[in-house]
């Protein structure tokens, strides 16, 4: 691929995760050449998508079940037969560096989109100083920017003033920098139950706080099919309507895993009621009980990233965009990949298909 200040292309694909991948094979398979058709931008240093900044205990045998891109057969690799005792961000990075690879996807790294405007009757794409190419001129536009880059932190009161430490799901820096520390796991996600596990081997003491009551099934891993389609049933009624996505936990709950298990039998399952505020060193339950804390992990899940987007005029003020089977709504060069009903990975596969049909065909190819 050229590498010049700016580039000037048909489709640009923001993001090489599981959603840009599967559009950049299917745009390939309807004829369309990545480096000259399709240049696919991605922030990260290599390949894996945001799987290359998990933390390093994190393994594929202790998560959800990773669906194959499209086509990954063809490089002789399957994430049913992974590794399950290696570090997840190795795996998952050396299977889509073969994927890339074998599919002759040219990836452009490292790129941060910092903005997408109209330019005339095509799309401008910005970038910020240092990416491998200033600026892409493009008739169509594909985001699949995914969300580990945009941290769900709710508002709580007095959290600027807690002198401990405090990360995210995105930052979290491994179970050893809790030695020692009182902690609190406030979310409800499966991260969150990751995080008790880890951390409650080595702090002192570690609390849960959910803002409701979990909800547990009996499916060991899987959700159910009738489960799967329930939850992108309502994803995708809130993208059609443009409103913000759920958790995807609160719409699935969690599975009575072997995790679950383990912690119920360590005792780290009693759920405490979100508490009210925070102070200088720990926090206030809603029954006005001060609990001193050293740390606080708030694994409270993601936002779609999409402020890339804004300048278009089509993020509204609640932060939803109106999509419709991968289609911003009123503009029809511009597909969300991997975007609410396709948020998992098998529905993003998927509707990987239907985005390049539809991008196609509006490029009369």
């Amino acid at each position: 691929m050229p590498d010049p200040s700016n580039l000037s292309t048909d489709v640009v694909v923001i993001g090489a995760g599981q959603a840009g991948l599967a559009v950049a094979y299917h745009l390939g398979r309807r004829g369309l050449q990545s480096g000259r058709d399709v240049v696919v931008l991605d922030r990260g240093p290599g390949p894996g998508g945001a799987w290359q900044h998990r933390w390093s205990s994190l393994t594929l045998g202790g998560t959800h079940h990773l669906h194959d891109l499209p086509g990954m057969s063809d490089t002789g690799l399957s994430f049913s037969t992974a590794p399950g005792d290696r570090p997840a961000r190795e795996v998952v990075s050396e299977y889509y560096g073969s994927y890339e690879e074998r599919h002759r996807i040219e990836v452009l790294r490292p790129v941060t989109v910092t903005r997408v405007s109209r330019w005339g009757d095509r799309y401008r794409i910005d970038t910020a100083t240092g990416s491998a190419v200033a600026s892409v001129t493009a008739r169509v536009v594909v985001s699949a920017a995914g969300t580990w880059t945009s941290p769900r932190v709710p508002f709580m009161p007095g959290r600027e003033l807690f002198r401990g430490l405090q990360t995210t799901t995105a930052d979290y820096p491994g179970a050893a920098a809790f030695a020692g520390k009182r902690v609190a796991v406030v979310g409800g996600g499966t991260s969150a139950l990751t995080f008790l596990d880890e951390v409650g081997e080595v702090a002192a003491d570690v609390l849960w706080f959910t803002r409701r009551n979990p909800t547990f099934h009996d499916e060991e891993d899987e959700l159910s099919p009738e489960r799967g389609r329930v939850a992108v049933a309502i994803q995708d009624e809130a993208a059609r309507a443009g409103r913000p996505l759920p958790s995807i936990v609160s719409v699935t709950g969690l599975p009575r895993s072997a995790l679950v298990r383990r912690l119920e039998s360590a005792g780290r399952l009693e759920r405490l009621p979100m508490f009210a505020e925070m102070t200088p060193t720990g926090v206030i339950t809603r029954e006005d009980v001060a609990i001193e804390l050293d740390a606080v992990i708030w694994a409270t899940g993601f936002r779609p990233e999409v402020a890339h987007l804004r300048p278009l005029g089509v993020v509204n003020d609640a932060g939803g965009i109106a999509v419709e089977d991968g289609q911003v709504r009123g503009e029809p060069g511009l597909f969300l990949a991997g975007y609410g009903p396709q948020a998992s990975t098998i529905s993003s596969n998927r509707a990987a298909r239907v985005t390049a049909k539809a991008i196609t065909e509006l490029l009369g190819r």
